[in-house]
């Protein structure tokens, strides 16, 4: 795991989400690194994560890229802010089969209250598999 820019804070604050998340570790969801604003997660592929047609089911896909867009949502929130999904929308390119599928996320824009940003996967040979875009919005613990 390569973390780039962020204060001890953020990366403390990586660490906790990445141990309270157990869906991510069912699923196989690896942090690769992170900046503010930016993250990259992976995924192998194994006979779990298939559908039918022996090719990785989409919410799997939709599980990395919901994870990888929240890593770079965590760096630029508050301590006392968290933050949630509000819209996914996904445009799978080409079907994954084997190997490790990589996925990055950038902040498109970061305001007060929602925080959009892209995703990319790619497949084991690095070929675009996926696209999307989300939305986040900032909420004030209580």
């Amino acid at each position: 795991m390569k973390f780039s820019g962020l204060s001890e804070y953020q990366e403390q604050r990586l660490q906790t989400a990445l141990k309270n998340v157990p869906f991510a570790r069912l699923v196989g969801i690896e942090l690769e690194s992170a900046e503010p604003g930016s993250a990259t997660m992976t995924l192998q592929v194994r006979e779990e994560l298939l559908q039918n047609n022996r090719v990785v089911h989409g919410g799997a896909i939709a599980s990395l890229i919901d994870s990888v867009t929240a890593f770079a949502v965590i760096p630029l929130l508050k301590e006392d802010e968290t933050a949630t999904t509000v819209d996914l929308t996904i445009t799978y390119v080409r079907p994954l089969t084997e190997g490790v599928v990589r996925s990055t996320a950038k902040v498109l824009r970061a305001g007060n209250r929602i925080v959009a940003l892209s995703a990319e996967v790619f497949d084991h040979t690095g070929n675009l598999a996926a696209t999307a875009l989300t939305t986040y919005l900032r909420m004030t613990r209580r």
